[in-house]
């Protein structure tokens, strides 16, 4: 089910325009990016990728945004996130091209179909091949159309909101590790769960042996102003949560220099960031 996470005051005509830079860099520790990142646009005559800056209208089509980190032995990593990336590249131009015939699917049943596949497909390569046994992902991921965004999340990549209405960020996201819930939960603070020696233990992931995947999933009324991050856990580590607030509420928010200080403040993991603003 799509849990509203935040309304807007009804608008006759919802902002229709949005701005999008992205960027991803291998960190200063490993050898190889198993990060990975997808922009797209779709409507009913098909699916377009997109660069990694780029402006565009939500009347001619939905936009996606996902951010996917993965992992697993040699590159069974760097092939997971890739798989979460190339499976919603092809599942979800599908369902758009149903609902634009008339076949009611609720976003919450695509949603969860688009990481139940993916899940399937990661268990079957999994089974197959020696090379990718174990292998995983996290998955975060953004629909933008208008007035709204919805989102899907697994893992302990992050989705941020920074509304324009108040200027608060708010971690949308859920970290899917008990060192997350107990952060949630009021029982530890910042520090404390930055420096658990369990922090990156994930208990929900796509893959890597787990039966059953059960997203969270969110949906934002959007205004013009608002802005979302989508990140992987290497950006995070580079910022305390004050430091990332302030940087998302910056005139001129882009997330190349948004990795770059991440990489140069930690660089311990791979890093990538998806940076949304929403446009009049």
């Amino acid at each position: 089910m799509i849990d509203p996470v935040a309304t807007p005051t009804p608008e006759p005509d919802p902002p229709a325009h949005l701005r999008w830079t992205a960027q991803t860099d291998v960190g200063r520790v490993r050898k190889n990016n198993e990060d990975a990142f997808v922009a797209l646009t779709f409507d009913a005559e098909g699916v377009k990728r997109l660069g990694k800056v780029g402006d565009g209208s939500l009347i001619q089509g939905d936009y996606l945004f996902a951010v996917s980190d993965g992992m697993g032995g040699a590159k069974s990593g760097e092939f997971a996130s890739r798989i979460a990336v190339d499976q919603i590249t092809r599942l979800l131009p599908r369902h758009y091209r149903q609902s634009a015939i008339g076949l009611a699917t609720s976003f919450g049943d695509i949603l969860s179909e688009v990481f139940t596949r993916t899940h399937a497909e990661m268990h079957k390569l999994g089974a197959s091949y020696e090379e990718c046994r174990g292998m995983g992902a996290t998955l975060t991921l953004a629909w933008l159309k208008p007035g709204w965004l919805y989102f899907a999340h697994i893992g302990d990549s992050r989705l941020y909101y920074r509304p324009r209405a108040d200027g608060a960020l708010r971690q949308l996201s859920h970290d899917d590790t008990h060192v997350g819930w107990l952060r949630r939960q009021g029982k530890i603070n910042e520090r404390e769960q930055r420096t658990h020696p369990r922090r990156n233990v994930l208990n929900k992931v796509l893959g890597a042996g787990h039966q059953f995947v059960e997203p969270q999933l969110g949906a934002v009324g959007c205004e013009a102003g608002d802005r979302f991050l989508l990140c992987s856990d290497g950006l995070v580590d580079g910022f305390w949560d004050h430091a990332l607030a302030d940087r998302m509420a910056s005139t001129c928010l882009e997330a190349g220099p948004l990795v770059a200080e991440a990489v140069a403040e930690s660089g311990r993991d791979n890093t990538t960031a998806v940076v949304i603003e929403i446009g009049a």
